[in-house]
């Protein structure tokens, strides 16, 4: 799998986009939890460390550049910027160059230039002369203030002198450059301390007085360069031929490299890329842009730091040398949370491969905007910000907004009128759409299904004997079964599950050890049938999932092949596979996805179920963290617990048995107040029990924040699932969990 390339990634959501990162293991779930919550902003404590008077924190979008691959290896570019259609340019002209082979980058050693002024000199010839002829010794002193730096092969590599001519009365001014090879580190502060420490040295040896010490943001001995070719018919569209853009291109880059005026806004747009991705990794754009520009005006006159002109074989070529100083270590870098999470994700392993990759981004960049140029014209390319803004104004509602602006640009009418006749349009698809996906449903409404359920009170001390308060919810997953000719097949588009079930194997997944189980059961092992899934609940949240699954296949293979099982058979056999998934299920689960109803529970030998009767629903909010709740870990973790300690856990688990008969009544009484504290008692319980996680306490303390009467987790914990008790308020704690990055669903339960 091509790491960079991630097709229509542009059309997921924010959320989405990061569950594709996460399920390729690009981002690790910490790593989710930060950029999904907000927590990528620096707190105010954490900026009030790095400058002064603060008052506040400024924020920026974080993207991701796509489709990058130089020298052989793909890049995710992670950038920093408020502009629109930066990212979206450079990631289109990554995929064009990728077409040619991509970019190849080379670069020097990271040298960075500190420099020593020594003024008041009587011969500045012979000081000059005199320094040289103690280059090793300056070159000593200044690597023992840095040792480290030097055992990893960095350090002072050498000296130069320069002799300037002053205006002033202490005459010439003599210049000592050293030569510092930083490393992965950006290195200012450490060529500044340099500076300093051979000060007095340089000043014996000169017999003068030195003045300034301190480093250049000229950085033209750690230069980068960039480069790429790319097949003609790679270039043609929007009504041009592949020569006619390569023409275009190089008559533009001409321009820029004979006119200072062309010339800056050219460069402009080359650090359009380079700068996003230096923010994004902690580096300072401020020392880049001087240097580039620098770098640029080094000869007679400003000119262009890129070259594009036909090949040899008729293609678009195109080069980039630029000074990049840039680094992956140190604190400047440390000291904002989400910057190791982008370096992690872009996978530089040395300052020079990071420099290489944004050299590629500034030369993508700069293809992109005189592409655009040579073509259609810049403003057409800028034609998206224009279009948002009128769409905004046209009051496009969010589910639509992105196709409102996608038509407004096709239109050519970017005006608001044509942005509210295209949301009428839209709208009136919409409903089109809506009756179909309602004929859909009715047809699934026919489909065998296993219901949803949360654990109101009792999870965990249920396995120990306590009571436990279940209820449905408006989830479930449903089943379909069909004639197959070869063998036994699974389907689960949703999952992306499709296998077939083979003979005598050991399958690695519980699911399909289950499905072993019920048709060895039903005696239906030797049929040929393909069993579709519908799933409507989400996976290891706590939710019923698995029990879900289980009687919505029992139900299905019940009705394909008439066994007219009873619920009682379905539910004992939905234990049986709970057992292999769980290990020592309570049995809540498969009876709450066998009956749906709303239960006062007690595992036995006939199991306790007495049906609840709630004068209307209860209003509640379920809050989705995203993170797996692995049951049977969590119930053997606790058993683990309990063995140790039986006489305090049992304390607990009847503790939780009390409250749980105690919600009972409150429940029946409509009590929702009374009902809200014993569910935040009964949390702290869990928590007792170690079951709970950072993501659900987060929810929990959000939804209370928000006015929930009550929050707990659900089901196994560790992660999964909570539920908030929310009378009168559930839009409102819906959207401070949607707010803060995490999956929230209103169900009136009862």
């Amino acid at each position: 799998m091509d790491r960079s390339r991630i097709p229509q990634f542009y059309k997921y959501s924010v959320l989405e986009r990061l569950e594709i990162l996460k399920e390729r293991n690009l981002i690790s779930q910490d790593d989710y939890r930060t950029l999904s919550n907000g927590r990528s902003m620096l707190s105010l404590e954490e900026a009030d460390k790095m400058v002064e008077n603060v008052i506040g924190v400024f924020s920026l979008p974080i993207g991701l550049g796509l489709n990058f691959l130089v020298n052989g290896k793909d890049y995710l570019v992670p950038m920093a910027v408020e502009e629109p259609s930066i990212i979206a340019a450079v990631s289109s002209a990554a995929k064009i160059v990728r077409q040619g082979g991509g970019f190849k980058a080379e670069s020097t050693a990271p040298i960075l230039i500190g420099q020593v002024q020594v003024v008041d000199i009587e011969n500045p010839a012979h000081a000059k002369k005199a320094i040289l002829q103690n280059r090793e010794e300056i070159i000593n002193l200044a690597n023992s203030l840095h040792p480290r730096m030097v055992a990893r092969g960095g350090g002072v590599k050498d000296i130069e002198v320069i002799i300037h001519p002053s205006s002033s009365h202490r005459g010439d001014m003599l210049i000592v450059h050293l030569l510092v090879d930083t490393r992965d580190a950006m290195g200012a502060n450490l060529v500044n301390s340099m500076c300093e420490g051979v000060a007095s040295l340089i000043e014996k040896i000169a017999n003068g007085k030195v003045f300034l010490r301190i480093l250049s943001n000229l950085s033209d001995r750690a230069l980068v360069r960039a480069e790429c070719a790319i097949p003609t018919q790679y270039l043609a569209g929007k009504g041009y031929s592949g020569e006619e853009v390569r023409d275009g291109i190089i008559l533009a880059n001409e321009f820029a490299s004979v006119d200072p005026y062309r010339a800056a806004t050219h460069n402009k747009g080359i650090m359009n890329g380079i700068d996003a991705v230096a923010i994004a990794t902690g580096n300072d754009w401020r020392a880049i842009e001087a240097a580039a520009h620098a770098y640029a005006a080094r000869g007679n006159t400003y000119t262009s730091l890129t070259q594009w002109y036909k090949n040899d074989a008729g293609d678009l070529a195109g080069k980039l040398t630029i000074p990049l100083k840039v680094g992956i270590v140190g604190g400047p870098l440390e000291s904002n949370p989400v910057v190791e999470i982008l370096l992690r994700l872009l996978n530089v392993s040395r300052a020079t491969e990071l420099a290489e990759v944004m050299a590629a981004v500034g030369l993508a960049q700069n293809f992109a905007a005189i592409r655009a140029l040579s073509t259609e014209g810049i403003q057409q390319g800028h034609m998206t910000l224009h279009a948002r803004t009128v769409a905004q104004a046209a009051e496009a509602p969010p589910d639509i907004y992105d196709e409102v602006v996608d038509q407004l640009i096709k239109s050519g009418e970017i005006k608001v009128w044509k942005a509210q006749e295209i949301v009428q349009s839209l709208r009136q698809r919409a409903e089109v759409a809506r009756a179909r996906e309602e004929m859909v449903a009715e047809e699934q409404e026919e489909l065998p299904a296993g219901f949803g359920k949360i654990i109101l009170f009792g999870e965990h001390a249920a396995v120990y004997g306590s009571h436990v308060i279940a209820a449905p919810v408006p989830l479930a997953i449903q089943a379909k079964v069909e004639d197959e000719e070869d063998g036994i097949h699974l389907v689960i588009p949703r999952w992306g599950v499709e296998e077939r079930l083979r003979m005598n194997v050991e399958h690695k997944y519980s699911i399909f050890q289950s499905l072993d189980l019920i048709l060895n059961t039903l005696g239906l092992r030797d049929k040929n049938m393909r069993i579709e899934i519908y799933p409507h609940i989400p996976r290891a949240m706590g939710l019923g999932g698995s029990s879900a699954l289980a009687v919505a296949i029992i139900r299905a293979l019940s009705k394909h092949y008439t066994l007219d099982l009873s619920d009682e058979q379905i539910n004992t056999l939905a234990f049986k596979s709970e057992q292999i998934v769980h290990g020592t299920p309570s049995g809540i689960d498969n009876t709450m996805a066998t009956y749906g109803k709303f239960i006062l529970y007690k595992k036995g030998d006939p199991p306790l179920i007495k049906p609840i009767e709630v004068p209307k629903p209860i209003p509640m909010v379920i809050g989705i963290t995203g993170v797996e709740s692995l049951t049977a870990k969590m119930v053997a973790n606790v058993r683990s617990a309990w063995e140790k300690n039986r006489f305090m856990y049992d304390k607990i688990f009847t503790e939780i048995n009390n409250l749980t008969l105690e919600a009972a009544k409150a429940i029946k009484r409509y009590d929702l107040e009374k009902l809200g504290d014993y569910m935040n008692i009964n949390q702290g319980l869990l928590n007792a029990l170690q079951v709970s996680s950072w993501e659900l306490e987060e929810l929990i303390q959000i939804a209370r924040k928000a006015g929930a009467l009550g929050a707990k987790l659900t089901g196994g914990g560790g992660g999964g699932a909570m539920i908030a008790l929310c009378p009168g308020n559930a839009d409102a704690v819906v959207e401070a969990m949607r707010k803060a990055g995490y999956r929230a669903l209103i169900a009136n339960i009862g």
